[in-house]
């Protein structure tokens, strides 16, 4: 199979704008990119565990390649990362490798370390620039992009952050093929969400491509990482601190973030299976209340399952609240105003919306039934 040619989508935003670079073999040539954003040729990379046992060397060797010297941060993996310890512990490293104002540091993981290295890069010195290099599908489609940047709360997830544009993203395909299929698909997950929110075409697309792209198909993995890129730079540019259109890339999070809090942040639940699970129960909450057919979430259902995807909230192993305690946790959420959870929700497949306001007793039977509570 012919290579992929490399793509670029651009992120305008006035002078924190910067590309994204999609592509095989970008590790390789990471030091050509990287060396024009450097004033001297070293960099500090953060890191996890297990993406350091496979990418780190290439990381370094393409660095080295351009003469940038490395140092780098392993920290454990997984989503307990992304709390005060793990980022206090990345904060004095990157203090004590004496990164400077005008130093680069590289984020090499998926969401869990972009986050937690953005907004690590956020406060070091009132902020440093840093490039983000996700090794994951969810990352390369979604949280490596638009610079929201943070960590996990007791409270609930993302609580903790800031904005903090990166400098540039390089999103190689060619990491994927070191996916288990569960973290694969976990990321799908989000590459759907971008459909279903703004694009039927692509949701079509999707209905035919998604199974190749699970087989390893580079051309159509490409394909789907640039549109889902498309997608959010485009609503990112107009809207970059989430005051109105960007909460439209929250379909599906408001509830996924509840069950994420009711499995404890673990393994129970990936974050882009609990997205998928959240699109259904949007979908079938936008179906009840007379918004969009009942086909739609059926649909989606097919889709995912098709995929050998989490489903429904039953498909999640072991014991959950009841609904009105899982409806409780989505009051924790980031898009909670004045008190009133704010859903998106849809008048079909790729015509999603922010309902202001929504009636929560629909929601709870919603819910209900998923747990098939009586």
């Amino acid at each position: 199979m012919t290579a992929s040619p490399l793509q670029t989508v651009s992120v305008d935003l006035a002078e924190r704008s910067y590309e994204i670079k999609i592509g095989e073999g970008l590790l390789a040539q990471s030091g050509a990119f990287i060396a024009p954003f450097l004033r001297r040729p070293h960099v500090a990379i953060v890191t996890d565990e297990n993406v350091a046992k496979l990418h780190l060397e290439a990381l370094q060797a393409g660095l080295a390649a351009a003469g940038i010297t490395s140092e780098a941060l392993a920290l454990p993996a997984g989503e307990a990362t992304k709390s005060w310890p793990h980022f206090s512990r990345a904060v004095e490293w990157l203090l004590d490798a004496k990164v400077e104002r005008n130093d680069v540091v590289i984020a090499l993981g998926g969401g869990v370390i972009g986050d937690l290295a953005g907004f690590a890069a956020a406060v070091l010195r009132r902020g440093v620039r840093f490039v983000q290099i996700p090794t994951s599908l969810l990352a390369q489609v979604d949280s490596s992009v638009g610079g929201k940047t943070g960590i996990n709360a007791p409270q609930g997830k993302n609580l903790i952050g800031a904005f903090h544009q990166p400098s540039l993203v390089l999103a190689d395909i060619d990491v994927l093929d070191t996916l288990t299929p569960r973290d694969f698909l976990s990321g799908y997950g989000e590459v759907v969400k971008y459909g279903l929110l703004g694009d039927a075409r692509f949701f079509d697309w999707l209905e035919k491509n998604g199974p190749a792209m699970l087989q390893g198909d580079k051309a159509a993995r490409a394909y789907a990482v640039n549109r889902s890129c498309e997608m959010k730079a485009d609503i990112v540019a107009r809207d970059e601190t989430e005051q109105g259109d960007r909460a439209l890339l929250n379909l599906g999070h408001t509830f996924c973030h509840a069950l994420e809090n009711a499995t404890g942040y673990s393994d129970r639940l990936l974050h882009g299976e609990g997205v998928a699970i959240g699109c259904v129960l949007a979908l079938e909450t936008s179906a009840r209340l007379g918004l969009c057919s009942q086909e739609d979430p059926s649909r989606l259902r097919a889709h995912l399952s098709e995929m050998g995807m989490k489903v429904n909230v039953a498909d999640i192993a072991g014991d959950l609240p009841n609904a009105a305690a899982l409806l409780a946790l989505m009051g924790q959420d980031k898009k909670v105003v004045d008190g009133t959870i704010k859903f998106i929700l849809t008048h079909g497949i790729g015509k999603a919306f922010v309902s202001a306001e929504t009636d929560t007793d629909v929601v709870l039977q919603v819910l209900k039934d998923a747990l098939n509570e009586r």
